[in-house]
């Protein structure tokens, strides 16, 4: 009987359904947590019959995994694009401190403690979004060189990251403290090393893209 449920038919990856039950799980996610997802409820979400959503995703893992990876590769696509711009660490500063995809980010952090796979998947992903910052801060730091030499690619992406991650954190719990003064010594910072902030354009919808913070 599991060989036969194993190879049972899997919809095509572009079915509009599948991307219908894919937006379901997110706004469930960001709407009721984690806990609110199962096939019953993303079914009714989604305005679809039960037995499709086992039709496109054997397990509840497989769609979760579905969700995280659509949003990781465009959050993946943005910070590329953003880091291409003529002001790099204000872009990934701005990118990081973007709260529409905490809702989300927070919730796939939280279900990965109990979920084994999505914590690879979680882990992988944040291994690529820090390659492609460090990447793009290495040829910052060439038209830098006065920075100090323990100041590298990738200690400026754990700097930037990290801090924005912090603010995230403290937000959802309604601290504030040292925040607005710390604001004021990044922008200083900031105009410091890349000049007065450049027009910025928009990096994701009403739910936000997925990143490493």
């Amino acid at each position: 009987m599991e060989d036969m449920a194993a190879d049972r038919r899997i919809g095509s990856p572009d079915a509009k359904n599948r991307t219908v039950l894919l937006d379901a799980v997110e706004r469930l996610m960001v709407e009721e947590g984690y806990a609110a997802v199962s096939s019953r409820r993303v079914a009714e979400r989604a305005g679809l019959k039960p037995q499709l959503v086992h039709y496109y995703f054997r397990t509840m893992d497989d769609l979760f995994l579905a969700v995280l990876r659509r949003r990781a590769e465009e959050g993946l696509a943005a910070q590329a694009r953003i880091l291409a711009s003529p002001q790099p660490l204000r872009a990934l500063w701005e990118f990081s401190v973007d709260r529409r995809g905490s809702a989300l980010t927070m919730e796939f952090a939280a279900l990965a403690n109990h979920r084994k796979a999505l914590r690879a998947e979680i882990a992988l992903y944040s291994e690529r979004f820090r390659a492609q910052q460090a990447e793009a801060f290495a040829a910052f730091r060439e038209r830098r060189p006065e920075l100090p030499g323990e100041l590298t690619p990738v200690v400026m992406s754990v700097l930037v990251t990290s801090l924005s991650r912090v603010f995230g954190l403290e937000e959802t719990i309604g601290m504030s403290a040292g925040h607005a003064e710390t604001l004021e010594l990044v922008e200083r910072l900031l105009t410091h090393f890349e000049g007065e902030a450049l027009p910025t354009f928009p990096i994701g919808d009403e739910n936000g893209l997925l990143r490493n913070n």
